[in-house]
């Protein structure tokens, strides 16, 4: 009997010390400030298309900011370790167009699904996998973090 509730109590104690470690695996998950009183103010109505697009001061601004809050689910310089998507194939499927038209298409459809996904969120099954960041960061930083990865791509447009 002494075995049985010695092996329980270890049991137990083991449980608690993994659920401790993956509760702080991924450290302080509190959004950290983006200073974005660098860059060109954009007003109240959300832009359509990233208005940073190859703007430096943009994309300073939003490496930090990158490094700060999405690096720790979707990898340092944006290299996933699998935990979330790979942010540096967002737009793969626009580089293999060889119509400019259909890429600019495909280009402001990617800046739609990235802005929605970081004002939103994502879930599935109550699940979530990505939390909500609209009302945390304003949207100069949305757009800073968005021209960051636009120097991350994978395959160059």
């Amino acid at each position: 009997m002494r075995f049985n509730s010695r092996f329980i109590a270890g049991s137990l104690c083991l449980a608690a010390i993994v659920a401790a470690v993956q509760a702080f695996a991924h450290g302080d998950v509190t959004p950290q400030a983006v200073d974005t009183s660098t860059l060109p103010p954009l007003g109240e109505a959300w832009r359509p298309e990233n208005p940073y697009r190859g703007n430096e001061a943009a994309i300073k601004v939003g490496t930090s900011a990158f490094n700060q809050n999405c690096a720790r689910c979707h990898g340092l310089e944006a290299i996933s370790g699998g935990i979330a998507p790979d942010l540096r194939r967002l737009d793969n499927d626009c580089s293999t167009l060889k119509d400019e038209a259909k890429k600019a298409a495909c280009v402001k459809e990617n800046d739609d699904y990235f802005l929605n996904t970081v004002r939103h969120g994502r879930s599935r099954n109550g699940a979530v996998y990505m939390p909500p960041f609209e009302g945390v960061f304003n949207q100069e930083a949305m757009w800073a973090v968005k021209a960051y990865l636009e120097t991350r791509r994978e395959k160059p447009l």
